[in-house]
């Protein structure tokens, strides 16, 4: 009996072995597409191209010259036409941290995070003591809002496909409703299925 069971046991620890989740790390810089759908590195890739592209035009020196400070900017609503699903807040979080290391503009938090930080600053007006209370009607208004659009376009054939995705942003005067700035990026990818190649 011993001698069937033990080749069986060595076989199935064989085969359980060779079905054992791999994990390896990866720098989160570093360029990682199996599928050819929107990533994480398209999102930081694309907002820091564009906000480079952005700080580096004409609009941010005009308004130093004029006002004698760096603009106030804040992000509107960056909407998803694409046919993906694809994770705004990634995106927002990574055109953020583009314009606040950038260090050629101020940057204020976006509507849900200053309703959290009102409640919170409320709070204090009943609860804290007087010297430690965070000041009633002392935000930094912004000059600017930062909304943008995303698009794709998808042409496939059996065994690959290829996908353009366009990322356009608009930079808007908060008095005059002006568009100060306007840019594109687009990221093309070319996908084949070797399932379908034989």
């Amino acid at each position: 009996m011993r001698k069937i069971l033990l080749p069986g046991l060595i076989i199935m620890m064989f085969v359980f072995t060779g079905c054992a989740t791999e994990v390896i790390r990866k720098q989160p810089t570093e360029v990682v597409d199996f599928s050819g759908r929107w990533n994480d590195t398209d999102a930081r890739m694309t907002a820091e191209e564009m906000i480079k592209q952005c700080l580096d035009s004409a609009w941010v020196g005009a308004f130093n010259k004029t006002k004698g400070r760096d603009p106030v900017v804040i992000i509107g609503t960056v909407v998803n036409r694409s046919h993906e699903h694809i994770n705004a807040d990634v995106f927002v979080d990574d055109l953020a941290t583009a314009l606040t290391n950038s260090g050629k503009v101020r940057f204020v938090a976006a509507k849900g995070e200053r309703d959290e930080v009102r409640e919170e600053r409320a709070d204090q007006q009943m609860n804290s003591a007087v010297e430690s209370r965070a000041q009633m009607i002392r935000e930094t208004g912004a000059d600017y809002m930062l909304k943008g659009v995303v698009n794709s376009v998808k042409d496939e054939t059996k065994g690959k496909y290829a996908i353009l995705f366009q990322v356009n942003l608009e930079l808007i005067d908060m008095t005059t409703n002006e568009k100060v700035w306007i840019g594109q990026k687009k990221i093309k990818k070319v996908v084949k299925n070797p399932e379908y190649s034989m």
